[in-house]
Order: C-alpha cells, then sequence, then structure tokens
C-alpha cells in the first residue's frame, strides 16, 4: 500500500519525528489515547444505536469529531482472548488463553503495542483491567508477566474483572494492599445470576470499594496527562485505559441513579461515558487534544438477553445476533471511534473489516517499523483508511478468523460471507450446542451484507461457497500467521 511505501523508508528517522502523509514536512508522532470499555454492546452508544436509551454525549461528539468504523471486531468475544489479541496482534486461538488465571499469556519477548511503541521513542502507561495473567506465587511478592514485563513503563488496575476475585489494586508489579480481607457475594433481584451488582466472594484488599474502581481508573489517567502535558519537549505518550466498565458489577454512582432508560445497566453505562468525558477533558486541558490519536472500543459484546430487550425497549447489541462469548456478530462486532485532528476527517464513517489484533501493525506503520515474521502475525494496517488513502471497496486486511468464547466453534469472516463450522451460538445464547442435530446443517453460513441480524442460514444451499471458505480457515489455523507473508492469501 501506498502509506506502508512511504513510510518504510523512514526506519532510520529520528524516534519521534515521521513524515506526514502525502509528502508534507516532517511532524512529531502523535500521542496515542487507547480506551478500551468492558462489556458494553454495539447498540448502547447512541452514534450507533439512534433508539439507544443510555445517554452517550462523550462518545457521540468523539463520533462527530472523528471516525466511526462499524465492522471492527473484537479478536475473541471474551475478555482475555480479547485482550491478547489486541496486545500483540495475534488471533487468540493460537495459545492457551484458559492458562490466564495461573501464568502470563503473553510470552517474554513477544512484541506488543506497548513494547513496539516504546522502542520508537514513545511513553507508556496502562491504567485498568490487566486480564492477561501475572506469576501469581502471593499477593505480597513481585508479580510477574503484567503490563510492566511487557512493554508498559507505568501501571495501575486490576488482576482481571471487578465480579473476579480477590480484588485489589496492582502499581506496577506489586499489591497496593494485598487482598486480606475477605467480601461476601452480591447479585440484584430482577436480573440474570451473571447480570446486576453481581461480584463473586473471596478476598479483597482492606478498605477497597467495587464501586470506587471506575472513578479510580479515570483519576489514575487524568493525573498522567496532566504530568504529560507538563513535561517539556517530552516523548509522544501511549496511555491505554482499559476499563473494568460497564461489566458487572453495575454499580452507577448516585448521580447516574435513573440516568437511563436500560435499568441499572444503562446507568452504569452512562457513567462510564461521563468518566470517558472526564479523560478527554484532561486531554484538552493537557494541550494534548490536536496531536493525540484518540481510539475508544470494547472488548466483547454485552450480557444482555432477549428477555432484557422486551422489558426495558433498549437493544444493547443495536440490532445484532446474540451476546458476549457467541460466535454471532453480537458478541464480537464493537463499536470503535477514532480522533485524530487535522488527519481523520470528521465525521467519517468506514465500512471496511477490522480486528483489534491489528492495531499493532497500524501502530508500526504510523512509526515506520516494518514488522518481523515474528511480530502481529495476524495484524494487517488500517492506517491508510484513517487518512482517506485506502478506497472503501477494496478491503485493508484479509479474513478475520476466531474461536467461540465457551466451545471449540469457530468463524471465518470473509468479504461479505461469514462461516461458522458449528451449529449454535457457541458461547452464552441459545442454542449454544458445538454439534448438528437430525436433519440439521452442519454449520452457518450468512451473507452480511444482505442479512447481518444472520436470519437465513444458507450453509446447505451454497455448498461450494462454504468448501472455499472452510479451506480458507484451515490454511489460516494451520499456519503461523494469517499476513501475506505466511502464503496464506492477500487482503
Amino acid at each position: 500500500m501506498k502509506a506502508a511505501v512511504l513510510l518504510m523508508g523512514v526506519w532510520m528517522l529520528p524516534l519521534a519525528l515521521v513524515p506526514v502523509l502525502g509528502g508534507t514536512p516532517e511532524r512529531e508522532l502523535p500521542n496515542i489515547l487507547l480506551i478500551l470499555a468492558d462489556d458494553m454492546g454495539y447498540g448502547d452508544p447512541g452514534c450507533y444505536n439512534p433508539d439507544s436509551r443510555i445517554p452517550t454525549p462523550n462518545l457521540d461528539r468523539l463520533a462527530a469529531e472523528g471516525m466511526r468504523f462499524t465492522d471492527a471486531h473484537a479478536a475473541g468475544p471474551l475478555c482475555h482472548p480479547s485482550r491478547y489479541g489486541l496486545m500483540t496482534g495475534r488471533y487468540p486461538f493460537r495459545t492457551d488463553v484458559s492458562r490466564w488465571p495461573r501464568e502470563p499469556l503473553i510470552e517474554p519477548g513477544r512484541t506488543t503495542i506497548a513494547s513496539l511503541l516504546r522502542a520508537h521513542g514513545y511513553r507508556t502507561a496502562m491504567v485498568g483491567k490487566w486480564h492477561l495473567g501475572f506469576e501469581e506465587r502471593g499477593y505480597d511478592r513481585v508479580l510477574r508477566g503484567g503490563p510492566v514485563d511487557r512493554g508498559f513503563e507505568s501501571y495501575l488496575g486490576f488482576r482481571a474483572s471487578t465480579d473476579i476475585p480477590p480484588y485489589f489494586y496492582i502499581r506496577n508489579d506489586r499489591a497496593v494492599a494485598p487482598p486480606t480481607a475477605r467480601i461476601e457475594a452480591g447479585r440484584s433481584e430482577g436480573w440474570s445470576p451473571i447480570q446486576g451488582a453481581f461480584w463473586r466472594e473471596g478476598g479483597i484488599a482492606p478498605g477497597l470499594e467495587l464501586s470506587g474502581v471506575l472513578p479510580r481508573f479515570t483519576d489514575e489517567a487524568v493525573a498522567i496527562l496532566e504530568d504529560h502535558g507538563r513535561r517539556p519537549k517530552q516523548r509522544p505518550l501511549l496511555l491505554y485505559l482499559a476499563y473494568t466498565a460497564p461489566h458487572t458489577p453495575w454499580l452507577p454512582s448516585s448521580r447516574f441513579e435513573g440516568a437511563s432508560g436500560a435499568g441499572l445497566y444503562g446507568d452504569f453505562t452512562a457513567m462510564v461515558d461521563a468518566e470517558i468525558g472526564r479523560v478527554l477533558a484532561a486531554l484538552r486541558d493537557a494541550g494534548m487534544r490536536d496531536n493525540t490519536l484518540v481510539i475508544f472500543t470494547s472488548d466483547n459484546g454485552p450480557v444482555w438477553y432477549p428477555a432484557d430487550v422486551k422489558r426495558l425497549g433498549h437493544d444493547s447489541a443495536g440490532g445484532l445476533r446474540g451476546m458476549k462469548a457467541d460466535v454471532w456478530e453480537a458478541g464480537h462486532r464493537m463499536p470503535f471511534i477514532v480522533r485524530w485532528p487535522g488527519r481523520v476527517a470528521a465525521g467519517g464513517i468506514s465500512r471496511q473489516t477490522i480486528c483489534f489484533t491489528d492495531l499493532l501493525a497500524t501502530f508500526a506503520e504510523l512509526c515506520g517499523a516494518p514488522l518481523s515474521e515474528a511480530e502481529g502475525p495476524d495484524s494487517f494496517s488500517f492506517l491508510p483508511v484513517l487518512t482517506g488513502e485506502q478506497p472503501e471497496d477494496q478491503p485493508v486486511r484479509g479474513p478475520v478468523v476466531m474461536r467461540a468464547g465457551s466451545t471449540d466453534a469457530m468463524l471465518i469472516r470473509s468479504g461479505p460471507w461469514k462461516l461458522i463450522n458449528r451449529p449454535g451460538s457457541g458461547g452464552f445464547s441459545e442454542p449454544r450446542r458445538g454439534r448438528a442435530g437430525s436433519g440439521e446443517p452442519a454449520g452457518q453460513l450468512y451473507n452480511l451484507v444482505e442479512d447481518l441480524a444472520e436470519t437465513r442460514n444458507l450453509y446447505e444451499q451454497r455448498p461450494e461457497t462454504v468448501a472455499r471458505l472452510q479451506a480458507e480457515l484451515d490454511r489460516i489455523v494451520a499456519a503461523s500467521g494469517s499476513r501475506p507473508d505466511f502464503g496464506v492469501g492477500k487482503p
């Protein structure tokens, strides 16, 4: 691609400088603010769903000032596989993500978005939910294998979700206070067992309040931005802010009680939007707005059942089928907003299919850093989409491949076609089954251009398409990566 060719020639430039695309004079690399919500659905922000019953003025404004992607996908439909793909540019089915409670998922030496940007002059900071494992040998000891061992210079956050014990803050690679106290399980009446103010019993740091985690992470992010804005001639900043919300437990502060028409979940999501607004205001006040690439997305789909849609009139999936963990679209098609003043046209909409794994290659191209074969094997740069150089009708990447959240079901998305190699959702939605019943198609095939809601299974009507996609899926799974240099096809 033109942008890739242009940037390949700047490998030896000073670390903080690259040419602006199109041949204009050099300029500093932008700061990068990457905000990841947790379990927010495609249909929650108003800019994606005009019928949303949740006020999201800050996300709506961000979309109006930047570009909104309508076909962006998590690397997996659950928290930890999604984050693995985002960090490494590698599909999570290529490793055993179930190891996260016992050991780090990212091996030492594997390139991450943080290690890549740090090597090219960035100050790297992370705040929030890691969920990619530590070497846990006791919470009074160093926690190896976390953010500061995988490219970040600083970290404050949680090891996982705020419904998975033990609950405690980690500063860099040590517990701020070990989880020596105990908390009983929480739940809410009127919701399913995994919704509402749900958390599991277990260890907790003395004095820690789960309701305070969301604003605490915002406070930390704001402090980083304020500090960075005061530094003279500072390095560019990567700030990765990974919220634990609106994942359960849904704990809106009193200010947001009744703020939405979508019950406790909607109120908590409205609070998330307000916290994002605080971060964006701090970015502006630090004088960093105009030279910061802001990316907002969510890690996977919502925990929102058809009964919730019927009862509250809010469709968190925005018309997509399924929910969190599913191979159906609501499990992994995410809101994805990019603002970069002067580089990304305001009010833009892109229908390009992209994946979280693509962030690594995008940041690498931004820095003029060609990836080796071992780096980001499933990562394709969408920088030319942001700068308007990639025609909308020319795919920026090859197929997206993904494993379901709770079964061995796999999907491949190629052009308008989506093949799922098993019946059912493969996740939380019913039917979940992984094997076909009597007289039932052995898999699922959908044309998403004509049937985005996945209502018409064409598996038996289009055997040649099924065979082609299955062969493509098999090749990508068997290979070490899916970029063209792995010999599995071109975008």
